[in-house]
């Protein structure tokens, strides 16, 4: 029997396809064995959709012939009807489930049937639609003279149902047909509202877009569907979730959440609607411990998996892209077991839907939904219910039975036992608390109504033109195609009851959101509350609009935390720990000379090169200016002993002017004594230009003047040595030596030696001369105000010209240092030398290493030692002789001291 079926089914759709592509007939070809199995599944879509079957057909060799067409299977009545002139389908999921029957392929399958619970939100939806139709046909501008009609489906929330339902919509109801040539006709909807679920939607577009049947949803959200490509029949008066989703990522990141769990429907909405949130918020850093998808038909295992996954999670947000229907199983299964806080952020869905206010553990959540609003006159019109009117349809019979618990006499029982109580009229619907008679929260019901509207506005643009005195026409008997409304639905752009409803080239409109919050009052009821709003047509800082102040999870007013890691503080940066999520990390502290100045920073910021982090590194501040100054503890000290030096040296000078007549003065030749305690004096004196602020002057100053002043001093030993040398040979027969090393020759020796030094210095001064910088190297929290050499060459040229007079004096004063002590203190200019060139070979070294102002105090130190080291040995003696020994202080005793060691 299957080959004769078989072929039957084969010759009845080639004619139906080909007529779609405009093609004639041709003979239908052999069955090909191999193609028996996919046969098998085209026989059952056959048999869900209602395509037509030849009951007879003549073939000739011309061509066909008149065919007659008869339906295949069942076809399943509305669950609301109205003949027009024009008929707009409508499908919603009214009831839950979908009765499953297992096939046996040898029998036609049983009629597909719902089951379960009615949805009487869903019920209103087809209601409303109905309500939206009849306000259009009373209307005197939309459609004036124009009867429409409407055929209401019920999919059980179900794709084979939608499936059958649109190829139904597509075909009609009449069981048999005559098309002339071909099994084909037109379309017996010019559009379709519906379907409430996204995959539906996706399933019947798939039957209706080839037909170019126009579709406007009011409830599918799925971002797939504005692909036009796929689905270029979809329009949708409910924004996308693609606004939705970056709505709900703007408000996780609001509220600084970085840290949650994710759950989604198992379905074209909840894994396109997740996908997109979580993009959306990785690009605001924010990190998803967990992603589980789940479906009401799932098992029960995979539910109770899904929710403890929940309750063990350290993430205390938790984001539910699910379907109304899919969010009771969960919430059921959570209220099973002790379940810790959470704070739900809902999508749209179910967040707005009255019916889910049952479950307290959800009390607080947030989420977006769309904008409330106001339908005149539904309300009465959902509320104008008699047992007579619901006794004529078996959904508003099973409504009706369900809602009050009782069985209409005239009604068909839906379940309700034989025992149950007979209605008796009392039912009041006007004091049924139901989700049907609810219209204070009219969301997604007014986009019912927008869609009605929509192509009740692009028929209008078809078949009715205005006139010159304001009146419209209408041609009720033009032949409407839906390829004709589905272009002036692309066009539709009108306002009604103060809303706007229009499409962008992906049939999708303006996204503008509520910001619902789930409110306990004090009744223990829980209520929606508008607390906020999105409008995705905003720049990005000015979309989301805080207006009342939350209720959260446990009825709190502190905003939760969830979080992975707590924030890190000013002064540390965020480092990832090793194969966790970047919101996961650890708060280092800043790495000297960086800062960062906000919580969470990623990285430090380098301070500029003057500035270095506050001891808490979170502001740079200027970095302390430190140099030798007259202030402090050592620069007095320095500064006490340079004057003090100096002082004495003036002092000594007072002395040996005042006794200059005297034997020691005398016989240690006083012009080169005077002009010696004046060069230490400079000396003393020069250091202090090394204490202060260096400036240009300073700088230039203090190095030249030591150069100079110390070969002064060094060339005046020097002289003194040579003159003990001189004189000694002076005093052997027939010397003399003298008269070649006078006074003028020792004058111009130490004019000559200090010249060099001059000159030295003077080329140091103009080719490359000292300047004062900002040392920032030696000490990274703070500056050194400092002297640069600028020519290394000039500085360590001066240096080495004191060395070696320091180095020839040394020497001729070695030489010198067993002549008689009356001729002069040889044994004291080698020691004072020797105390000299000790203190300056030390010098290097330390001048070298010593860090900052040290530099500079090592300096100074360096000429005050040698300078006291000088004083010292070649004056204190003399001096002590002078004023405490005056009895030595005579020729003859230096004539007869002189006589004793040369006798020696």
């Amino acid at each position: 029997m299957y080959p004769d079926l078989y072929g039957s089914v084969w010759r009845c759709i080639t004619p139906y396809l080909l007529h779609i592509r405009g093609m004639r007939l041709s003979p239908a070809p052999a069955l090909d064995p191999s193609l028996a199995g996919s046969l098998v599944l085209l026989h059952l879509a056959v048999v869900a959709g209602g395509l037509a079957l030849l009951s007879s057909a003549s073939v000739s060799a011309s061509g066909l012939e008149s065919i007659r067409c008869r339906l295949q299977g069942t076809p399943r009545p509305p669950a609301f009807s109205q003949d027009g002139d024009f008929v707009i389908g409508g499908v919603f999921s009214i009831h839950y489930y979908m009765h499953t029957v297992d096939h046996s392929y040898t029998s036609l399958p049983e009629p597909l049937q719902c089951t379960g619970s009615m949805d009487s939100r869903e019920l209103r939806f087809s209601r409303a639609m109905i309500f939206a139709v009849e306000e259009i046909n009373n209307s005197s501008y939309l459609l004036p003279g124009i009867m429409l009609g409407y055929q209401v489906h019920d999919s059980c929330a179900s794709v084979p149902i939608a499936v059958k339902v649109a190829f139904q919509l597509a075909n009609g109801l009449d069981p048999m047909f005559d098309t002339g040539e071909q099994c084909s006709g037109s379309a017996t909807v010019t559009a379709i509202v519906g379907e409430s679920a996204s995959t539906p939607t996706i399933s019947m577009l798939r039957v209706i877009g080839p037909f170019g049947i126009p579709q406007v949803s009011h409830s599918s959200t799925c971002a797939c569907l504005s692909d036009k490509k796929q689905y270029p029949t979809f329009f949708r008066t409910i924004p996308s979730d693609q606004f939705q989703a970056a709505a709900l990522a703007n408000l996780i990141r609001h509220f600084g959440w970085t840290w949650i769990g994710a759950v989604r429907s198992d379905s074209d909405y909840g894994n396109n609607g997740m996908a997109a949130f979580l993009q959306a918020a990785q690009e605001e850093g924010i990190c998803v411990e967990y992603s589980e998808a789940f479906s009401r038909t799932s098992p029960l295992s995979r539910v109770q998996r899904v929710a403890d996954v929940i309750r063990s999670s350290t993430a205390r947000v938790v984001v539910a892209f699910v379907s109304s229907g899919d969010m009771r199983i969960l919430l059921r299964e959570m209220e099973r077991l002790p379940s810790p806080p959470r704070q739900w952020i809902g999508s749209e869905t179910w967040v707005t839907d009255p019916d889910m206010l049952r479950f307290g553990l959800c009390a607080g959540a947030i989420g977006f939904g769309i904008q409330r609003s106001v339908i005149p006159g539904l309300r009465d019109f959902l509320l104008d219910l008699s047992p007579q009117k619901v006794s004529n349809s078996p959904t508003l019979t099973e409504f009706w039975e369900g809602a009050f618990g009782c069985r209409l006499e005239t009604g068909t029982s839906t379940g309700v036992g034989v025992e149950e109580k007979v209605c008796d009229g009392s039912e009041d619907i006007q004091q049924l608390q139901a989700p049907y008679t609810d219209t204070s929260q009219l969301r997604v019901t007014n986009m019912v109504y927008k869609a009605v509207y929509a192509i009740a506005h692009a028929i209008h643009s078809i078949v009715c033109e205005e006139r010159e005195n304001s009146t419209v026409n209408c041609d009720k008997n033009l032949n409407v195609k839906p390829t004709q409304v589905l272009e002036r639905l692309r066009r539709v752009n009108f306002s009604r009851n103060g809303y706007q409803v229009s499409f962008d080239a992906n049939g999708d409109p303006v996204a503008t959101y509520e910001l619902v919050n789930w409110q306990r009052r004090e009744s223990g009821k829980i209520e929606f509350v508008t607390v906020g709003r999105y409008d995705a047509s905003l720049p990005p800082d000015q979309r989301l609009d805080m207006e009342k102040e939350i209720t959260w999870v446990k009825n709190s007013t502190q905003v939760p935390v969830s979080v992975c890691s707590e924030s890190c503080p000013p002064g540390t940066r965020k480092a990832i720990q090793k194969g966790k999520p970047v919101c996961c990390y650890d708060c280092i502290q800043c790495a000297e000379g960086e800062i960062s100045n906000n919580t969470d920073s990623s990285d430090c910021l380098i301070c500029p090169e003057e500035y270095w982090p506050n001891a808490e590194r979170d502001l740079c501040i200027l970095k302390p200016v430190e140099f030798l100054s007259f202030h402090e503890v050592l620069g007095i000290i320095l500064t006490a002993c340079s004057v003090g030096g100096a002082c004495l040296a003036i002092a000594t000078s007072t002395v040996f002017y005042h006794h200059r007549t005297s034997a020691i003065v005398r016989a240690n030749n006083s012009e080169l004594s005077f002009l010696l305690l004046f060069s230490l004096t400079l000396c003393f004196l020069c250091s202090l230009t090394f204490i202060g602020r260096p400036s240009e002057w300073s700088c230039m100053l203090r190095h030249t003047a030591f150069g100079i002043t110390f070969v002064l001093c060094i060339s005046c030993v020097l002289g003194k040595t040579i003159v003990v040398l001189m004189a000694f040979r002076a005093t052997l027969p027939g010397s003399n030596v003298m008269k070649w090393f006078g006074p003028p020759q020792q004058r111009l020796t130490v004019v000559s030696f200090t010249f060099v030094q001059a000159l030295i210095c003077t080329l140091w001064l103009v080719l490359s001369p000292p300047f004062p910088i900002k040392n920032l190297t030696t000490y990274k929290e703070k500056i050194i105000l400092e002297c640069d050499v600028g020519s290394a060459i000039g500085f360590w040229a001066v240096l080495g010209y004191i060395g070696l007079l320091s180095l020839l004096c040394f020497v001729l004063a070695f030489l010198a240092r067993k002549l008689p002590d009356n001729f002069n203190e040889a044994k004291f200019i080698t020691f004072s030398m020797l105390i000299f060139c000790a203190v300056w070979i030390t010098f290097i070294p330390a001048y070298v290493s010593s860090p900052g102002k040290l530099t500079v105090a090592v300096e100074i130190f360096a000429i005050i030692t040698s300078s006291f080291g000088l004083f010292f040995l070649l004056f204190v003696p003399k001096c002590f002789i002078i004023l405490f020994r005056p009895e030595k202080n005579t020729k003859k005793h230096l004539m007869e001291k002189t006589s004793n060691d040369i006798h020696y």
